[in-house]
């Protein structure tokens, strides 16, 4: 597959009262077309500078990202980026919200409103505001929102941390079921390797500050995967191991 996403020996700090905290150093990976990849590490690595870097919101002190070979030099519709902290607003319907990204001339802005409403699950929803729906519903109507504008690129901070175990297990299949439908490009951030191995095709671990990538892992087990299998478990030790924590099967 051709590379969509190049991160070339990208560094970033930034000033503190003691001085200067290289935060990332001298990090380079590629991603592939229409690959997921999950990004793990210790609390503090640097992981949500990462983020922000490849999807633009903050500019390295030097080393470069390229989007299809060319530099990024900020945010584009190229690429959306989902946080924990969400992004729907709460003044306006789920169908509103789902129309406030497309163009004004867009001739089926309102049939693509309706379309992505029913593909992630929020058919009948659509005049609900967000104080009216679940939380889960909360991150579908957000999830919604990044795919209407169809971005080649996902970029997901931590998208479902702020869920119950459950909950976030729902919506990582819900994720699943959608990707299997549309092609986009995912680069996850998580503190949940369970989470890494059931959605991600290969799982990057960084080092402690300042950041770089300690290990990486092809994960060869095709969906629907089964994270308590016999390989997702031995998977999930080695990953735990290389962040320090020692644990057997």
């Amino acid at each position: 597959m051709p590379i969509k996403i190049k991160i070339d020996n990208v560094r970033k700090g930034f000033p503190t009262d003691k001085g200067h905290l290289d935060v990332i150093q001298n990090l380079d990976f590629e991603v592939a077309d229409g690959e997921f990849v999950a990004i793990v590490g210790p609390s503090g690595c640097g992981k949500t500078t990462l983020m922000n870097i490849m999807a633009g919101f903050l500019a390295p002190d030097s080393g470069a990202v390229k989007v299809d070979g060319v530099p990024r030099l900020g945010p584009n519709r190229k690429g959306v980026l989902i946080t924990q902290q969400g992004s729907v607003f709460p003044w306006l319907t789920v169908r509103q919200n789902l129309l406030f990204g497309l163009p004004d001339d867009l001739a089926n802005r309102e049939v693509l409103a309706e379309e992505y409403a029913a593909l992630v699950g929020l058919k009948g929803f659509e005049n609900n505001y967000p104080h009216e729906l679940s939380g889960g519903m909360l991150k579908r109507c957000e999830i919604a929102r990044a795919l209407v504008v169809k971005p080649e690129i996902l970029y997901m901070d931590e998208p479902f941390s702020a869920l119950d175990a459950l909950m976030s297990l729902r919506m990582q299949n819900e994720l699943l079921r959608i990707l299997a439908k549309e092609k986009h490009t995912v680069l996850l951030i998580t503190h949940d390797v369970e989470e890494a191995i059931h959605l991600a095709d290969r799982i990057l671990v960084l080092s402690p500050r300042p950041t770089r990538i300690q290990k990486t892992f092809e994960v060869g087990i095709p969906h629907p995967r089964r994270v308590s299998s016999p390989e997702a478990q031995a998977l999930r030790v080695d990953i735990l191991r290389e962040l320090g924590v020692s644990e057997t099967i």
